[in-house]
């Protein structure tokens, strides 16, 4: 059985978020105790208790084991941009060895650890770095998240591609239907099904925010936990 897992997007804004906390919730249906990591996030705002992502928390509030914010999200950037530019707009330097100190302590405090990536697999971190260097670093199995849509094919595979050439596994993919009016949906499937050898490990159909918390329904895990 796996004990970590990243979960890489083929785009941003694709529901790396959400498929994150379904697959917390349908480990812990499998009685695993789990915990969500965000290592770099952007975006964030500033509360009473510091800066917040509000991925990271989402994240946090469906692990099933309590850990600080700062364990949860070690990077949290104000700025809505690509971490390499606002890490650098923010004089902040996204070391690996943080995440990996961080990530250890995940795997201390859980049976299995989701990783949430930020945008797509090539996603700078600086100007030389990018976090698939470190999720390379690491060896982590990686689940696909597919935003089915107009162009998904196209990125689904290149983003397969680069995974693996990476010396990557891909454990697993999931179909997140973000448009209810995608056309030939059936057809995206189909050819992602062709085209993607890891196993598909749901499909999500268009849920609307309030029914985010209802995304585990449509997964089955049992592959990644035999």
């Amino acid at each position: 059985m796996i004990n970590s897992v990243f979960i890489a997007g083929t785009d941003t804004d694709v529901g790396k978020t959400m498929v994150s906390q379904a697959l917390l919730r349908a480990f812990s249906e499998q009685g695993l105790s789990t915990s969500g990591y965000k290592p770099v996030a952007s975006g964030s705002e500033m509360t009473e208790q510091g800066m917040r992502n509000s991925d990271a928390l989402h994240l946090q509030s469906a692990s099933t084991v309590e850990l600080e914010y700062d364990v949860v999200n070690p990077y949290t950037l104000a700025i809505p941009a690509s971490p390499h530019f606002a890490a650098r707009t923010e004089g902040v330097v996204i070391e690996f060895d943080t995440l990996s100190l961080t990530l250890t302590q995940h795997k201390s405090a859980a049976d299995i650890v989701v990783v949430e990536g930020a945008g797509g697999w090539r996603v700078p971190v600086s100007e030389h770095e990018y976090l698939s260097t470190w999720v390379q670093q690491e060896k982590l199995p990686v689940i696909l998240v597919v935003g089915v849509k107009l162009g998904c094919l196209n990125h689904a595979i290149l983003t397969v591609e680069a995974i693996e050439s990476d010396g990557l596994e891909v454990v697993g993919w999931v179909a997140n239907r973000i448009n209810p009016g995608t056309e030939h949906y059936a057809e995206n499937i189909r050819m992602l099904e062709l085209k993607i050898k890891a196993p598909k490990l749901g499909e999500i159909p268009y849920l609307p925010s309030s029914k985010h918390k209802d995304a585990n329904k449509y997964l089955d895990v049992s592959s990644l936990i035999e």
